[in-house]
């Protein structure tokens, strides 16, 4: 079945090959896809409307980082954070539950997992329990003030979450593809 396949083993050998260059070379990329994501995810701030459907793509970056290393994709998850504190504070409540979380789940899933289904549950766990504690905790009307927290929701929202993630492990295998050559050579 699709969802038990392993995913292939040259996210393995590239983790190998990327951590073998020089630190330099790993700072300037992890800068760069934090810039990239904090421009993102500030793009609902800056462009009300179209910016609201360009801001979920900042979990790429954090994805692409992550996935290539962890300690890097931490560094560069801190770093949009502090990005985004400067360029768009009112951001800085949802990216680090949702789509930073979602980016650095599923990218370190990458590295501890290889079935398909783990990483993408993996994936929909972190998303859940980062909406939920923006709901429950911290009372951030994330998903809209009419939205109330019962057992059907967390149904419905888990099977969205696990649809989201998905979505982004698929999106990240063609990007990482399409990456590899250029980030690991």
């Amino acid at each position: 079945m699709y969802f038990f396949k392993p995913i292939s083993d040259e996210v393995r050998l590239s983790q190998i090959v990327f951590n073998r260059r020089k630190k330099t070379m790993k700072l300037i990329l992890g800068s760069i896809f934090a810039c990239i994501a904090a421009i993102l995810q500030a793009a609902a701030g800056f462009l009300p409307g179209i910016g609201y459907f360009i801001s979920p793509l900042a979990t790429a970056p954090i994805l692409l980082c992550s996935l290539f290393s962890i300690p890097y994709g931490v560094m560069t998850y801190l770093l949009t954070i502090m990005l985004l504190f400067i360029l768009q504070p009112t951001e800085l409540i949802v990216f680090p539950f949702t789509t930073g979380l979602l980016g650095m789940g599923i990218g370190a899933s990458f590295y501890f997992f290889r079935k398909r289904l783990i990483i993408i549950a993996a994936g929909a766990i972190l998303l859940m329990l980062g909406i939920m504690s923006l709901i429950l905790i911290f009372h951030f009307p994330v998903l809209g003030p009419g939205v109330s927290v019962s057992i059907s929701f967390l149904i419905t929202g888990f099977i969205f979450a696990f649809i989201y993630s998905w979505l982004w492990v698929e999106i990240a295998l063609i990007l990482f593809k399409r990456l590899k050559r250029i980030i690991i050579q």
